[in-house]
């Protein structure tokens, strides 16, 4: 491991990187097509350093970024780093409006654009007066600075004095908020804030000398730029690139992570997959491994309560884990992972057991774009399942008289961009950081998240419900619930809109021989429903009688990242979704259940 994370600056960072790791690959796509090293990547950072300078970025400046997963990335937004200058990401899936919202707000007068996402930023642009360049990062368009012009126009630019220059209070990048309840906030980091993050996750997480990491997120949320931009360059990792995240799956298998993000979405499905392979196995082939599975979860759940493990248990796991959850694992691509992690939403405990039970000690973190993604972290040693673990090095947490979780430390973000009032709300003069989060800390000091303070649904007798909790229970009771949004603010009982995993229905109905994989007839099949009733039921089963779903109704389609439902985070949009289904609520509420 390199001593870039003594760094004051991701600037300097790099550059230490690069002289203790010229010759190790920094990023590359899958097939190798491009593959450059730490030393490779640092000649091209400063060729386009200069050229953008030749173009006006300076220090201080705010540069926009509507890039994909790919090496490209890391290369425009290091060079924008390099200068002292703040390069942002914009989610790919905003609309003209809401792009051109970010960039005023802002105050980008150069953006940098990949070609596939070029129609929405031009037709912002109309309302952009102040956008004076866009570099085109592929290819050539009418209105555009090609990459290739800009790159190597100004060699004798003094790429050194400019990266030195670099203080730890400059402003390292913009982390806009997916506004879910207004429009986004700019979050705003610097880089000792980065720095913090990358010592304290170098003390808990032990990703070994040339690690390899994947690039799949979008890099307008802070998981992505932390775990896998920001870390991997002040770590000297290997980034492999995936552009589109539906081949994750892919790709792991490929590249064969050493530390591995994802959000638990990802999990479910990986989790739905791997259920529904093992479900077309032969019956007395299905059985072992059921039976094995069912020993390994005994086995989790007694060491999670910190109970003696039976020595004829311990035995039959090690046996099941050889002979087969060792191939599980490899078939997932995750047999020389280090350290995974999951987090931005509750993780239902059921998959959690599952991955620990087949070897995958999956750990919940907590964080937000307020706090450099960094929070809280499960120790790789005792990890708690269904809590986020505890304050990562440097960072203090205590809760408010509400239960609101309230953050301290060198994570914390400086305020909102042009948001003095909304920075004023949640940041004291302590730097006490109030997080929205309604929390619970243990005797061992772990953090559990209740909800969202403003998400908390209040029934109509005054009863206070997590719906984060409800909607983690119901998904995790079948594979085939891949969302549920609990519905109960003000009501006399909670009712849920559910959806269908595409992936796993399918999957699914092929076995029953339903005759139909689209979601919109097997949303309607009575024996889908029959089978979503007795889902149900089993999460009712584990939910107080207050909280328990009354009734549901089967959405006829799937819900997409930026769609009307999700934000580009996968976090529900409640108002727009109670909104959109308010004639399906209210049937749900139109008798008595």
């Amino acid at each position: 491991m390199t001593t870039a994370s003594t760094a004051p600056t991701v600037a300097e960072a790099f550059r230490r990187t690069v002289a203790a790791t010229p010759d190790r690959v920094a990023v590359r796509t899958l097939d190798d097509s491009t593959s450059l090293t730490w030393s490779a990547l640092a000649q091209r950072v400063d060729a386009l350093a200069g050229g953008l300078a030749k173009l006006g970025v300076a220090r201080g400046d705010t540069v926009a970024l509507m890039v994909g997963n790919r090496p490209e990335f890391h290369l425009v937004d290091l060079a924008v780093t390099t200068l002292g200058a703040t390069p942002f990401s914009i989610y790919q899936t905003l609309p003209p409006e809401q792009i051109a919202y970010v960039i005023r707000d802002a105050g980008a007068r150069l953006a940098i654009v990949e070609k596939a996402l070029l129609p929405n930023v031009l037709a912002a642009r109309r309302e952009l007066p102040a956008l004076e360049r866009v570099v085109l990062l592929d290819g050539e368009e009418a209105g555009t600075v090609p990459l290739g012009e800009v790159e190597g126009s100004n060699p004798r630019y003094d790429v050194e004095a400019a990266w030195r220059a670099v203080t730890p209070e400059d402003i390292l990048t913009l982390i806009y908020t997916s506004g879910t309840t207004g429009p986004p906030k700019g979050v705003q980091l610097v880089h000792r804030n980065i720095m913090a993050c990358a010592r304290a996750l170098r003390e808990l997480i032990p990703v070994p000398d040339g690690g390899r990491v994947i690039s799949w997120l979008p890099s307008a949320h802070i998981a992505e730029r932390a775990a896998h931009h920001y870390l991997p360059t002040i770590f000297g990792l290997t980034i492999t690139t995936c552009p589109n995240p539906k081949e994750l799956l892919t790709y792991l298998s490929s590249v064969r992570p050493h530390w591995f993000f994802a959000v638990p979405r990802i999990w479910e499905k990986m989790k739905a997959g791997l259920e529904a392979r093992l479900a077309g196995l032969p019956e007395e082939q299905r059985a072992r491994v059921e039976h094995a599975f069912a020993a390994a979860v005994e086995k989790v759940r007694l060491e999670q309560a910190g109970r003696p493990v039976p020595a004829d248990l311990a035995e039959r796991v090690a046996q099941a884990d050889a002979g087969v959850f060792a191939m599980l694992r490899s078939m997932l691509g995750l047999d020389e992972v280090v350290s995974v992690n999951v987090g931005a939403a509750p993780t239902p405990r059921e998959v959690l057991e599952f991955f620990h039970a087949i070897g995958i000690r999956v750990a919940e973190l907590w964080g937000m774009s307020e706090t450099t993604g960094a929070g809280t972290l499960n120790p790789l040693d005792r990890i708690k399942l269904g809590t986020v673990g505890k304050p990562v090095p440097g960072v203090e947490i205590k809760l408010a008289d509400d239960g609101e979780v309230l953050i301290r430390g060198p994570v914390v973000m400086t305020g909102y961009r042009n948001m003095s009032e909304k920075t004023a709300d949640v940041l004291d003069r302590d730097g006490w950081l109030a997080t929205g989060d309604v929390g619970e800390i243990d005797a061992d000091g772990y953090l559990r998240i209740v909800d969202r303070k403003k998400e908390l649904i209040i029934n109509s007798a005054g009863k206070n419900m997590s719906p984060a909790n409800i909607e983690s229970t119901l998904k995790g009771a079948s594979p085939l619930i891949g969302q549920a949004c609990a519905i109960g603010d003000a009501r006399p009982y909670n009712t849920a809109l559910l959806v269908l995993d595409p992936d796993y229905a399918a999957a699914w109905a092929t076995q029953q021989a339903i005759g139909t994989v689209a979601l919109a007839e097997l949303a309607s099949n009575p024996r889908v429903r029959d089978a979503i009733q007795e889902a149900v039921d089993k999460a009712n089963a584990l939910l107080s009688r207050v909280e328990q779903i009354k009734k549901f109704y089967l959405v006829p389609c799937d819900w997409a990242p930026g769609g009307d439902e999700l934000t580009p985070t996968m976090k529900f949009k409640r108002k727009p979704i109670a909104e959109k289904y308010a004639r399906e609520i209210e049937a749900m509420y139109g008798a008595a259940p």
